[in-house]
């Protein structure tokens, strides 16, 4: 059985109305380390996530037996959408809690010349999207593709990629990855 150290932290920790920069500095650790791990792109010890827990405070034994109710909200407004991006590319996401979730889904809304940058991403998991305006720069393992309004890519997440607006127009994309990656 798997468990999702990342989504989990991120939701006690949010219960608790900390930041994450507020948690680091209890906790002893960089602000990127919190980060790191609630991004799933790390995996803390035990020894370093005991400490990290102490922060909040919260016990190894209660952290992994916490059980969050499933959000049951089915229909979300746009102003409802949270913003989870920064800078050049908006990242909207539907429902601000994925604790125990399997899948997200974003409309993301990348300025001209935004790009996810040169190190290629690499993660678990599967995510696919459909360019809804603008054009889309893909590349995946290499392969670069241009992708527009209608267009639509879909690979397994851990191969390297990376996603860049080229044109004069901000681009539009509604895109969906399992599991949760942000």
């Amino acid at each position: 059985m798997s468990v999702d150290i990342g989504n989990r932290l991120r939701h006690v920790r949010l219960m608790h109305n900390l930041s994450q920069r507020e948690l680091a500095k209890r906790a002893g650790v960089t602000n990127s380390t919190i980060s790191l791990i609630e991004s799933n792109a790390s995996n803390p010890s035990v020894g370093a996530l005991k400490r990290i827990l102490d922060g909040i405070p919260i016990g190894l034994a209660e952290f992994f037996s916490f059980e969050p109710e499933k959000p049951r909200q089915a229909f979300y407004a746009a102003e409802e959408l949270v913003e989870i991006g920064k800078g050049p590319i908006s990242y909207r996401q539907i429902g601000d809690n994925l604790f125990g979730r399997s899948l997200q889904i974003l409309k993301e809304c990348y300025q001209p010349g935004a790009d996810t940058g040169k190190v290629p991403l690499v993660h678990e998991g599967e995510e696919g999207g459909i360019v809804l305006s603008g054009r889309l720069e893909v590349t995946v393992d290499g392969e670069r593709r241009i992708l527009g309004p209608g267009d639509a890519y879909y690979f397994e997440s851990r191969r390297p990629h990376r996603f860049r607006c080229v044109g004069p127009v901000p681009c539009e994309v509604i895109s969906a990855c399992t599991p949760p990656t942000f």
